[in-house]
């Protein structure tokens, strides 16, 4: 009897597991999201809040479809920018010998703008204080008595009243109201703040003056109180977004070279980051003293992480051996093989197998595997390969096609 029992019990209890098993992958389906730390992806969570490894604030990862595994990567501008994902395009490059140089970030001369002084006067208010903070164009400068600037408003004014009081067919009032237009443009002041003196009827005794630039102030010339003249440079702006790198060749080196190049820039303060750039320019004259050769590569720097004064080392190729290659920092190389993350026409990534040769520090030639203008992640490779790994299982490179 015990038997029958027992054997009743366990068949319930097995009618029961078979039941619960629907509804377990019901709720997993269901559960089409979770949150994960930019920095620490094996984190997985089904709530919002912060890392338990470094602190961070989690971010939330959208489930594509079902539960079926995907070796597609999809992240949000925010996870993109968090993970500081950078990509290149595969193209023909130096894959042969290279030289490396020692170079120093500078500003990029030719971003560098002034804002000066369009008439004489007295500052009586300056709303920039701060070398190094940041201005945009249409912000409020300075506050300036002019009596010149004073003088112009009050004919402005005075043309617009004549316009609409007097009729005298012999007086051309629209001219008289461009060329009073005209001095106030010229003298700082900016359509809308014509319009609002129209608006009021009366001229100011002090004027505000906007900014005609944006970019980072680098430099300040003036204090409340002073007297400016036409043509006095207030301040001084820099484009950051936009640097150069300077490095000095032999004069008998000179020669391997040419603008427009393609060349790496490696950034020690940054882990050894590495970034592509253009050779700007070559000196055609060299140092007197040194006999050395300057020259100059542009880079592109717009996260801000790259500041004047960093020390950088430029790989540039020497003579031929130029064919189709990818960026080393881009290869992923283990048991099975070599793989890139390739970025998708919808802004997604997937892994892909490729076949590369020894190349140089910069460049691997690809044999197969790539396209000229594909899109390959440079920076961040590695986070995506472990993305997938936890999100997958850790043999995602199985099956991929070359």
């Amino acid at each position: 009897m015990n038997k029958i029992i027992t054997g009743l019990l366990l068949l319930m209890l097995a009618f029961s597991a078979c039941k619960q098993k629907p509804q377990q992958a019901i709720i997993q389906t269901q559960n089409k999201a979770y949150y994960t730390c930019s920095m620490h992806p094996q984190v997985h969570e089904e709530h919002p809040g912060n890392c338990p490894i470094c602190g961070m604030k989690l971010i939330k990862v959208e489930l594509t479809g079902n539960n079926k595994a995907s070796d597609k990567i999809t992240l949000t501008a925010t996870q993109l920018q968090l993970a500081n994902i950078q990509i290149d395009t595969v193209r023909e490059a130096y894959t042969g010998q290279e030289k490396t140089l020692t170079g120093t970030v500078t500003t990029d001369e030719t971003k560098a703008a002034e804002l000066s002084a369009r008439t004489a006067g007295r500052i009586q208010q300056l709303f920039v204080r701060t070398v190094g903070g940041k201005i945009a164009a249409g912000q409020p400068v300075y506050t300036i008595y002019s009596e010149d600037l004073q003088e112009a408003e009050k004919e402005y004014l005075l043309a617009k009243q004549q316009q609409r009081l007097l009729h005298n067919p012999d007086v051309d009032y629209g001219q008289l109201i461009s060329s009073a237009e005209s001095k106030l443009k010229l003298w700082g002041l900016t359509s809308a703040q014509i319009k609002n003196l129209a608006a009021s009827g009366k001229a100011s005794a002090t004027t505000t003056i906007l900014s005609k630039a944006s970019g980072t102030v680098s430099d300040i010339l003036v204090h409340e109180g002073d007297y400016v003249t036409e043509g006095m440079t207030i301040l001084k702006t820099q484009a950051l977004n936009s640097l150069w790198v300077e490095a000095q060749l032999y004069a008998g080196e000179t020669g391997n070279y040419k603008e427009n190049d393609r060349v790496s820039v490696a950034f020690p303060d940054l882990n050894g980051q590495i970034l592509p750039g253009k050779v700007e320019f070559i000196n055609p004259e060299l140092l007197d003293a040194s006999k050395v050769d300057l020259i100059r590569i542009s880079i592109a720097n717009p996260q801000g992480l790259i500041r004047p004064g960093m020390q950088a080392y430029i790989s540039i190729g020497k003579g031929g051996n130029r064919s189709l290659a990818v960026s080393t920092s881009a290869v992923l190389t283990d048991g099975n093989g070599s793989k890139v993350w390739v970025k998708n026409p919808d802004g997604s990534f997937s892994p892909k197998m490729v076949e590369v040769s020894s190349g140089n520090q910069s460049y691997a030639p690809v044999i197969s595997g790539l396209n000229k203008g594909d899109i390959v992640v440079t920076n961040g490779a590695y986070l995506l390969n472990s993305e997938a790994i936890f999100k997958n299982g850790s043999d995602n490179m199985a099956g991929m096609k070359m």
